[in-house]
């Protein structure tokens, strides 16, 4: 791994001085204002940035999606969305004609370790190729939990909010340095993790279990862990999404969220995670397509804000690393503006990373406009070049710091070595075993004991309701399975009761419940009516939540209440091992359960959890 030299050291330090300082939105530091703009440069990053045409600037800036699951990919289907997109076949000749700053993966791309490793070279030697030999930044989201890109055999972290569960900031560390570690082995070298939103609100439709909690200082202690762990693991962290994206009913994807703290409530319950991880000199923070008009009273999203990006998160903050942008192809950020616009307003604002340009509303993808914008932007003087240059120059730096100019490839003869290892399995499963929390246990019911029993497992989830039923039968039960989905009809509700009448036991799995609205992209009610109606036949019912642990309020009538946070295998695992006492539940709550529709009622407190 690159080693600074002991000036760029010095340089560093004094950075992290003036960061350590702040404990608040104080005035700008004096010696940061007054700092030489080109002290502690390398010498060898300058070059390749005089070498750099502004074209080739402004590509720097940008990290694409791309189609396929190879850097040269023949695909007719994978060819033809490239095409649309970028009017090239695949991501070598991107490389060829953009010269882009980077590639993000997406599940599409993902088949197994092996093949994302050759993806990965794929692409680096397309850019070794080209006359500036820059390596590409390849990103990632793998938080964990429900957002895992790279699926098993990898190995599979429990998620955000159940490693908060267990209230290990260790388990975190280590977690995330496996993960890293794996992600490197692959060909990745940024992970855009971990999430540092504190979620306040329990009806959040986007963050939920992606955040640690709703406590801002259990939060930092997790978040300020996994900065340490991805990096040893040879990644680059990104913390996001800045300035907080815990306490919105609306989902960026697909709406402007408005957060409407004061600005003192934001510097109490958003500010600290991410105050700690500059703090942990974090390399990269992610901004979130929301409105906060306590810090910009425009309407303008965060990621568009130069009040919020330079005025609080650079002048006041002192961040000095790399700023990218949530994916531009999100509505949060598409409304106001129009898409040919956004690029030259972020850069404005301060991002230094572009992410993910979408395709127009005909399907075409919208990035040649997007990066010619930028080239004009600076010709007309609306953008300085030294503005592009100062972006530049972070994203070299921070490939430079993760190793890349050196070596930025996958050894794919060693994947096996390093990926989904027993030691790292192993690992991910000891951190789950602690996670899994008890909440409720009214009737007694558990722990079970191991034996001949009847059971129907219904709910959420195809492998999930197998699995769990997988791992009774292991334990002496018969296991009838139905299967019921997020949306369960009438029918199927029926079908599921009829099948509990002659068992011994009911598990209900549950995956946001909570979430009753009956319109377009919601659950609506089927799941809370699914577990009354259970309860109502008078067997024993164990409720399992697999996602949020706040679907409890919807069905205070269950007397046995289990919150898993996440649905990984190992998870379940964890729950079958607490069903049977195998396990003592050691989870505690790490955030309040409220009562439905009572905001201010409070069913559960933070800290709360079961044990035997």
């Amino acid at each position: 791994m690159y080693r600074p030299r002991t000036r760029r050291r010095r340089w560093l330090a004094g950075i992290t001085a003036g960061a350590l300082a702040v404990t608040g939105l104080g005035a700008l530091d004096a010696s940061a204002a007054q700092a030489a703009p080109h002290a502690g440069k390398d010498p060898r990053l300058m070059r390749i940035l005089r070498s750099m045409s502004l074209q080739e600037k402004a590509a720097q800036l940008f990290v694409l999606q791309v189609y396929g699951k190879s850097a040269t990919t023949a695909e007719p289907a994978d060819v033809a969305a490239n095409r649309r997109l970028y009017g090239v076949d695949n991501a070598a000749q991107v490389v060829a004609r953009y010269h882009p700053g980077g590639f993000i993966y997406y599940g599409d791309n993902v088949t197994d370790p092996r093949q994302l490793a050759a993806f990965s070279n794929g692409i680096q030697r397309a850019a070794a190729a080209q006359p500036l030999r820059v390596p590409a930044t390849i990103a990632i989201d793998q938080e964990g939990g429900i957002v895992a890109r790279v699926q098993p055999p990898a190995t599979q972290s429990p998620g955000n909010m159940a490693l908060a569960a267990g209230r290990r900031s260790g388990d975190a560390r280590a977690l995330a340095r496996i993960t890293g570690g794996e992600l490197r082995a692959i060909g990745v070298n940024q992970d855009y993790a971990p999430d540092a939103d504190v979620n306040v609100n329990p009806a959040n439709p986007v963050i939920g279990v992606r955040s640690f909690g709703s406590d801002p200082a259990l939060v930092s202690d997790m978040v300020t862990a996994q900065i340490g762990g991805y990096r040893a693991g040879g990644v680059t962290p990104t913390v996001k999404h800045f300035p907080g994206h815990g306490d919105t009913t609306t989902d960026s994807h697909t709406g402007v969220p408005h957060i409407d703290h004061t600005r003192a409530e934001w510097e109490r319950l958003d500010l600290p995670p991410f105050r700690a991880a500059i703090k942990q000199r974090v390399d990269s923070i992610m901004t979130a397509h929301i409105v906060v008009p306590s810090l910009d009273p425009s309407g303008d999203p965060a990621t568009l804000s130069r009040p919020i990006l330079t005025g609080i998160l650079r002048d006041r903050l002192h961040y000095r690393g790399v700023v990218v942008t949530d994916a531009l192809d999100m509505q949060g950020v598409r409304d106001k503006y129009g898409d040919e616009n956004i690029p030259v307003l972020a850069l404005k604002a301060g991002v230094d990373v572009l992410l993910k340009p979408p395709a127009d509303a005909q399907g075409n993808g919208v990035f040649p406009r997007q990066l010619a914008a930028v080239v004009n932007a600076v010709k007309s003087g609306e953008l300085t070049e030294k503005r592009i240059d100062e972006s530049v120059y972070r994203i070299l730096e921070l490939k430079q710091r993760r190793g890349l100019f050196r070596d930025p490839y996958a050894d794919e003869s060693k994947i096996g070595q390093v990926v989904g290892t027993p030691e790292h399995l192993a690992a991910a499963q000891r951190a789950t075993d602690r996670t899994t929390t008890l909440v409720k246990n009214g009737a007694g019911v558990l722990p079970l004991r191991p034996g001949a029993r009847k059971v129907l497992v219904t709910g959420w989830g195809v492998s999930t309701t197998a699995s769990l039923g997988t791992e009774l039968a292991r334990r002496g039960a018969t296991a009838t399975i139905r299967q019921t989905g997020l949306s369960p009809g009438q029918a199927q509700i029926d079908e599921a009761v009829a099948a509990a009448r002659d068992q011994d036991l009911v598990v209900a799995v549950t995956n946001r419940a909570w979430d009753v609205k009956q319109e377009p992209g919601h659950n609506g009610p089927g799941q809370t009516e699914l577990v009354k109606a259970l309860v109502a036949t008078g067997r024993p019912v164990v409720v399992v939540a697999v996602r949020d642990p706040y679907d409890i309020a919807w069905f205070p009538e269950a007397t046995t209440y289990l919150a898993t946070y996440s649905y990984t295998a190992e998870a379940l695992r964890s729950a079958a091992k607490v069903l049977f006492g195998e396990l003592d539940p050691r989870g505690r709550l790490p955030v309040a359960v409220p009562a439905r529709d009572e905001p201010g009622t409070v069913l559960y407190p933070f800290g709360h959890g079961l044990d035997y």
